[in-house]
């Protein structure tokens, strides 16, 4: 059985994510999705919390009828060896890591595990939503309607807002 790890921050889970699942699951038999910077939530760069995108996340891969796929989380470490340790200490066995960071990617190659680059999709990144978000542009394209929904559920877009808000006046949560 091959298992496949797909590492993101999913800050939030938009449509390229849910086809680098997608694509990675036609590879492996299992798939893990890692939330990564799972401690942080209520910054400009990580506005949920791992919990609300493990929601997300949920959400999408049962309306879409994906199964095979386990959510973990990895915190910030700050340090390379001790992030891949925990891994290695905290989750399945992996034969392959999915990846579009190359953070990510020089991590799991300096420990001799096969990486692939995930296919970025133009113009889809959780950066880019957020920034839509901000300026009032239509963001909801390029989420899953699951994602959207539970966004404006959580009053996600006020929250960055607020955060932005606070971020640029000095202050941060």
């Amino acid at each position: 059985m091959q298992r496949g790890l797909f590492v993101g921050r999913f800050q939030p889970f938009h449509k390229g994510h849910l086809q680098d699942v997608k694509d990675a699951l036609k590879e492996v038999d299992e798939l893990i999705i890692a939330i990564g910077s799972s401690k942080e939530k209520g910054t400009r760069d990580n506005p949920f919390s791992a919990a609300e995108r493990r929601d997300m996340i949920v959400q999408v891969l049962a309306e879409e009828k994906i199964r095979k796929c386990t959510i973990m989380e990895i915190p910030d470490f700050h340090d390379d060896e001790k992030w891949v340790r925990f891994i290695e200490e905290n989750f399945p066995k992996i034969d392959i890591a999915y990846t579009g960071n190359e953070w990510t990617e020089k991590c799991f190659k300096k420990k001799g595990c096969k990486v692939k680059k995930v296919n970025i999709l133009e113009n889809i990144s959780s950066t880019t939503i957020r920034n839509r978000m901000l300026s009032g542009k239509n963001w909801r394209e390029l989420v899953p309607a699951d994602v959207a929904e539970y966004i404006d559920r959580i009053k996600g877009v006020e929250r960055i807002k607020f955060i932005s808000k606070n971020y640029e006046d000095g202050f941060s949560n």
